[in-house]
């Protein structure tokens, strides 16, 4: 796929007002790590106002971007697991295709708790093939745990099981070949197995359509930090820095609480107090 230089980049949130601020963070970092880039981004959502949602566009349009909120249907999502950590709006991603305008070829998915740490273009520009989608794993292929969720959701061997907190997003594909009826009858069949669902759910139905991702570039967790630099020398803050793209806040760990426990926040306070000091 080609791009020119002037392309905008299309990038899909999804949440609720909750999250908005988190969501600010998130964009301010994106912006500041990419100068010279016009963002486009799309906001699915269930009930968000149009107040709430000023800030954000400010930002954008500062930057020569878009806001372009989409209010979104359940699709029939009756059925589908829910809980306070995962509401019906995570589900939105997965059926990213059918709400996002025909005009889009490609869209990168990013969760409000990231903070971005350099430049996603070799990201959003990767050559997506027969792929539908380019994401990292935290789980080892040859572990337990990927064992264990082979045989809970009847994954392939060979498929991963990916984090869906950065999600590159091949639209054109998926709208040829996604087939919702195929995920309504994985959530009918496996509805009590589901511990992630959107995460279960595109790594068992889309394993072999999933580009893997590095995670220490793309999706930097603190527990991977933590696993990592207790034991490999020079696995520290300055190479985490220098190398991860995208540091995710996953998990009920949030740098935005007092509680937080290890090292990685200290990226969210910086993005944090640069936000503070753009809006002064």
């Amino acid at each position: 796929m080609n791009f020119a230089p002037t392309d905008p980049i299309n990038i899909l949130v999804t949440l609720d007002e909750n999250y908005i601020p988190y969501l600010n963070v998130m964009l301010s970092t994106l912006i500041r790590f990419n100068k010279g880039c016009v963002f486009h981004v799309y906001l699915l959502h269930t009930e968000i106002s149009a107040k709430a949602l000023e800030g954000t566009e400010q930002m954008l349009s500062g930057a020569g971007g878009r806001l372009i909120p989409i209010k979104a249907d359940n699709l029939a999502l009756d059925e589908a697991p829910t809980t306070s950590r995962y509401p019906k709006e995570i589900y939105y991603r997965i059926f990213a295709a059918r709400y996002l305008p025909s005009t889009l070829d490609r869209v990168l998915y990013l969760d409000p708790d990231l903070v971005i740490n350099g430049s996603i273009l070799p990201l959003y520009r990767l050559d997506m093939e027969e792929y539908y989608y380019a994401a990292a794993s935290h789980i080892d292929r040859l572990g337990l745990l990927h064992k264990f969720n082979e045989l809970r959701l009847d994954m392939d061997d060979d498929s991963p099981y990916i984090n869906s907190g950065v999600l590159l997003m091949n639209l054109s594909l998926l709208r040829k070949e996604q087939d919702y009826e195929d995920v309504f009858r994985f959530i009918k069949k496996r509805k009590s197995l589901l511990v992630l669902p959107d995460q279960d759910i595109i790594s068992s139905l889309y394993g072999s359509k999933i580009y893997t991702l590095d995670p220490f570039r793309y999706n930097m967790t603190e527990r991977l930090f933590r696993a990592h630099s207790l034991f490999e020398k020079g696995f520290d803050l300055k190479w985490v820095r220098e190398h991860s793209i995208i540091i995710h806040y996953c998990g009920r760990n949030k740098p935005w609480k007092e509680n937080y426990i290890g090292d990685l926040n200290v990226f969210y306070k910086e993005a944090v107090s640069m936000m503070k000091s753009d809006e002064s």
